[in-house]
């Protein structure tokens, strides 16, 4: 087989969705299929405009965060706690069991751990002088 390597700056979604078929196949036919689902929670003004929220993903018994944004003007009013709960709510009901994040040391780590996040992996000087850090939870049924 021929082939040629190209790079790009240019994230088309039409290259990622034809990269990614091959791996999500190769994937279910190893661990089943996901059941990936997005979760995607708006922080809304009265204008009905999002000024932030939550977005992320369930998909293998997990809750993935890979957004959570919340207005300045609303830190410190537990928004943020209330749209972690509501996701890890969401993702009981999907049956997942864990859920995971990452975020920067200049970020939220200790807002995540006073939500019951543990740390179980560090990349350091990621950004230069700083840290990323990749923190997990065990997520409890819904009592019934």
């Amino acid at each position: 087989m021929t082939y040629t390597l190209t790079i790009t700056d240019v994230a088309d979604e039409n290259i990622r969705q034809a990269i990614l078929a091959p791996l999500r196949a190769y994937n279910d036919s190893q661990a089943g299929p996901s059941q990936g689902r997005p979760i995607v929670i708006q922080v809304k003004d009265p204008m009905d405009v999002t000024l932030g929220g939550l977005w992320g993903y369930t998909g293998y018994g997990w809750l993935f965060t890979q957004l959570l944004v919340v207005p300045e003007s609303l830190r410190g009013q537990g928004v943020g706690t209330q749209l972690m709960q509501l996701a890890e709510t969401e993702a009981i009901t999907r049956a997942c069991h864990s859920a995971w994040l990452d975020t920067f040391e200049f970020q939220a780590r200790g807002f995540y751990e006073r939500l019951g996040y543990s740390c179980f992996a560090e990349l350091p000087n990621y950004p230069v002088g700083f840290s990323r850090f990749f923190m997990k939870k065990g997520l409890t049924a819904l009592p019934v």
